[in-house]
C-alpha cells in the first residue's frame, strides 16, 4: 500500500532521479563508454515517469469531464491508494457520475412513460413548429389521417385543406371544429391548441378528436328522452278519450225513448252524434298507433351477436326484394370483396336496415329509366367492414340530406319518419355508423360502417 501512496511515490521517484544524476556524473570519471549513455537514458525515463505520474490526476479529471460532456455515465474512476486527498477526489468523481447516471435514468424512465401514454391514448396529438415541421405525432393521429409518417402538416392537404388552414392559424387555448368527408367516413374534428418554447423554437401542440359518434349518441339519446315523454303524455291523454268515445258510440243505440217507443232525439241528430263519436274514436286510435310506432325507437331489442358472412346477408335481402324489384324493372347488383367478408352482428337487425334502405331506393327510382340499385361490401381504408346501398335516382337535396336521420322527419306523403332513425339506432348498437351522400341527378349512397 505504501508504494501506492502519492507522496511516497513522488519522494521515491525524485530520490531515484537524484541518485541517477550522481551516477551520471560519476560515470564520466570511469573508462566505461556506454555507462554514461545508459545512466542518462535512465534519468530521462525516470523524469518522464515522474511527469506521467503527476499528470495522472489531470488525465482522470479530463476523462471525468469528457464523460459528463458525452453522457458516458458507465465509467468508474480508481484513484485509491494515493493518499487521503485523492481518495476523497476519487469518491467525489464516482458520486457525481452515479448522480448523473441516476438522474439520466429517471429522465429516460419518465420519457418512456410519457411516450407510452402518448402513443396509446385514443386522442390524436401533433406537435409542430411555426413553419409546420412535425416534431411529434402519435399513433392515434397516424390512424386518423391514415399515414405512416408525417414531416409537415402541409402533408394533410389531401386529407383536408380546411384542417391545414386551421392548424396554421389556431391560437393557444383556442377550440376549433372542422367537418371532414373522408371517403366513406364523415368526421367532425374538435381541435384544441397550446404552445410552448424549447430553446428558440416555438412548438404548437394540438389535440384532435373525432366527436361525430359522440354527437350522434347525444342526439339519439335526446330524441329518445323526448319520445318517451311525448308517448307517456299522449297515451295518458288519448287512451281515456278513445275509451269514452267507444262507450258513447255504443250508448247511442240505448237512448231513452218516448211512450210510442221513438228516440227522444231525431234521427239526423243521432247520425251526427254517431259520426262525431266515430271520428273521435278513429283519430284517437290513429294517434295511439302513431305513438306505438314511435315507441319502437326506444325499444329496439339488444342484438344477438354472431359471426355473419356479409355475402349471405346481401343475398337474403336480394331474394326478399326480388319480386318488387322485378315488378318495378330495377336491376340489382350485389358485390362483395373479398367474397368471405365476415363481421360480428345481429343478422336479422342488419337485414332490417338494408331492406329499409332498398325500399327507400325503390321509391326514389319510380320515375327513373334504367333504374339500378347496388349492394356493395368491402373493407374501407381504415380496415372497417363497410356495406353500401347505391341507387342512380334523382338524389337528395343538401338541405334535406342534413335532416333525414332525425325522427319524425319525412319527405314521403305517407312516411312515418322513423325508418332511418331506427337504422341509426341499430348501427349504434353495433358500434357502427350510417351516413348518406348524394349527388343530385346522379346517385345516392348510404354507407354502413362497422
Amino acid at each position: 500500500m505504501r508504494f501506492n501512496n502519492f507522496r511516497f511515490n513522488i519522494v521515491f521517484r525524485v530520490l531515484l532521479i537524484v541518485i541517477a544524476v550522481f551516477l551520471f556524473y560519476y560515470s564520466f570519471s570511469t573508462n566505461y563508454f556506454f555507462t554514461p549513455i545508459i545512466v542518462g537514458a535512465l534519468i530521462v525515463l525516470l523524469i518522464v515517469s515522474l511527469i506521467r505520474f503527476i499528470d495522472k490526476t489531470n488525465r482522470e479529471l479530463a476523462s471525468f469531464l469528457e464523460s459528463i460532456r458525452f453522457s458516458e455515465f458507465t465509467r468508474t474512476f480508481n484513484l485509491e491508494g494515493m493518499g487521503a486527498s485523492f481518495s476523497e477526489l476519487n469518491n467525489a468523481f464516482n458520486e457525481v457520475i452515479n448522480d448523473f447516471q441516476r438522474v439520466r435514468s429517471e429522465k429516460e424512465e419518465h420519457f418512456y412513460y410519457l411516450q407510452t401514454i402518448l402513443q396509446n391514448i385514443d386522442v390524436s396529438v401533433i406537435a409542430y413548429r411555426t413553419d409546420g415541421t412535425i416534431e411529434l405525432i402519435n399513433k392515434a393521429a397516424k390512424k386518423l389521417f391514415q399515414v405512416s409518417g408525417l414531416r409537415n402538416i402541409q402533408g394533410l392537404e389531401s386529407f383536408s385543406s380546411e384542417l391545414v388552414k386551421i392548424l396554421f392559424k389556431i391560437q393557444p387555448g383556442q377550440n376549433e371544429l372542422v367537418r371532414v368527408q373522408d371517403d366513406d367516413d364523415f368526421l367532425q374534428l374538435t381541435i384544441y391548441a397550446s404552445n410552448f418554447k424549447i430553446k428558440d423554437k416555438v412548438i404548437t401542440l394540438v389535440t384532435i378528436k373525432d366527436i361525430q359518434t359522440v354527437l350522434e349518441e347525444q342526439e339519439t339519446e335526446a330524441w329518445q328522452k323526448l319520445i318517451r315523454v311525448l308517448t307517456h303524455e299522449i297515451m295518458n291523454s288519448i287512451a281515456p278519450i278513445s275509451s269514452i268515445s267507444t262507450t258513447l258510440t255504443s250508448s247511442t243505440s240505448n237512448l231513452p225513448k218516448d211512450k210510442k217507443g221513438n228516440n227522444l232525439l231525431d234521427q239526423e241528430s243521432l247520425e251526427e252524434i254517431n259520426h262525431a263519436l266515430k271520428t273521435i274514436n278513429k283519430r284517437s286510435d290513429g294517434l295511439l298507433h302513431f305513438v306505438n310506432t314511435y315507441r319502437n325507437l326506444t325499444k329496439i331489442p339488444q342484438p344477438n351477436f354472431e359471426i355473419c358472412r356479409v355475402s349471405n346477408i346481401l343475398k337474403n335481402v336480394g331474394n326478399l326484394m326480388s319480386e318488387e324489384l322485378k315488378k318495378k324493372e330495377i336491376d340489382l347488383i350485389v358485390k362483395t370483396e373479398p367474397s368471405n367478408l365476415s363481421f360480428t352482428a345481429d343478422e336479422q337487425l342488419i337485414e332490417q336496415v338494408l331492406i329499409n334502405l332498398v325500399k327507400n331506393a325503390i321509391q326514389a327510382l319510380k320515375e327513373q329509366t334504367k333504374a339500378q340499385i347496388k349492394l356493395v361490401s368491402y373493407y374501407n381504408k381504415r380496415g372497417r367492414v363497410t356495406i353500401q346501398v347505391i341507387d342512380n335516382g334523382p338524389g337528395i337535396l343538401p338541405d334535406v340530406l342534413e335532416k333525414i336521420f332525425i325522427p319524425f322527419f319525412t319527405t314521403k306523403q305517407n312516411g312515418s319518419g322513423i325508418g332511418l332513425a331506427l337504422s341509426r339506432q341499430i348501427l349504434k348498437l353495433h358500434n357502427g355508423s350510417i351516413t348518406a351522400q348524394s349527388k343530385p341527378n346522379k346517385e345516392t349512397v348510404f354507407t354502413l360502417t362497422f
